[in-house]
């Protein structure tokens, strides 16, 4: 038993806490974030416009695929003219920000780490603490906000190109009027239920986004054993990512909607 938490429980427990402190020390270098506008619209475009064409691809055809199977299940009672109506709420709700967030974990997240252990195991980190260089403030800070404010802005991009993807297979496959798709989508989100899905998708992303970015730089900061290890803290930070968002998307949407 003893064995068994010096080799599992403790080094979780460690994990857990200095991933949370991170995140409170890089929010306690916010007063920071003007003097470093430059990184963080830096990490912003990369995570933003360099993950945009993956994106895409992933929600027209998310769009697509959920618009024609919920279309044919519906045809079977004379309600496939729905379809807007229910991929408003999926996508808007749920789909997307999921969706858009495991594709950053997979490409930009993976990346996060490995930058950040490459540069720990061979010692530029040391060397920045050794100058009194703050890798919080240097490193962790721009990523965790520039990363977190994009999600968002990819979750309603996501959830637009998702929609379009559902008038498309809607209108050619199912024979839905387009005017009438767009009816419904226009008043779903314009009604309170809407923009509560809304919100909810929005503040989902957010979360995710800090989720991701934190966990990354968690990893990357705590890597050792050389090139394997940074392998093996990429692979962990992505591993990671995909369950704390789906975790906590669970609890987020139990909150909002029980």
């Amino acid at each position: 038993m003893k064995l068994f938490f010096e080799k599992k429980i403790q080094p979780l427990l460690y994990a857990i806490g200095f991933t949370v402190l991170l995140l409170f020390r890089s929010f306690g270098q916010s007063h920071q974030v003007f003097f470093k506008r430059k990184e963080i619209l830096e990490q912003m475009f990369i995570a933003g416009v360099g993950s945009l064409f993956v994106v895409s691809i992933v929600s027209i055809f998310t769009g697509m695929i959920m618009g024609l199977n919920t279309g044919l299940g519906l045809r079977d009672f004379g309600a496939e003219g729905q379809i807007g109506l229910l991929l408003t709420i999926t996508l808007t709700r749920e789909m997307s920000p999921f969706m858009t967030s495991l594709i950053l974990a997979a490409s930009v997240g993976s990346a996060m780490a490995a930058e950040i252990g490459t540069m720990k195991v061979s010692e530029e980190i040391d060397a920045l603490e050794v100058m009194s260089i703050s890798p919080v403030r240097y490193l962790v800070m721009p990523r965790i906000f520039g990363f977190s404010i994009m999600v968002p802005v990819l979750c309603v991009y996501s959830s637009t190109l998702g929609i379009l993807g559902g008038a498309i297979v809607g209108h050619f496959q199912l024979g839905i009027d387009i005017i009438s798709y767009f009816q419904d989508v226009f008043y779903r989100i314009s009604s309170i239920p809407g923009l509560k899905d809304l919100y909810v998708g929005l503040l989902k992303g957010y979360v995710f986004g800090l989720i991701i970015s934190t966990v990354s730089c968690s990893q990357g900061l705590r890597t050792s054993g050389g090139a394997i290890g940074v392998g093996q803290t990429t692979r962990q930070a992505v591993v990671t990512s995909f369950l704390m968002v789906i975790f906590f998307g669970y609890v987020l949407t139990a909150i909002f909607y029980k």
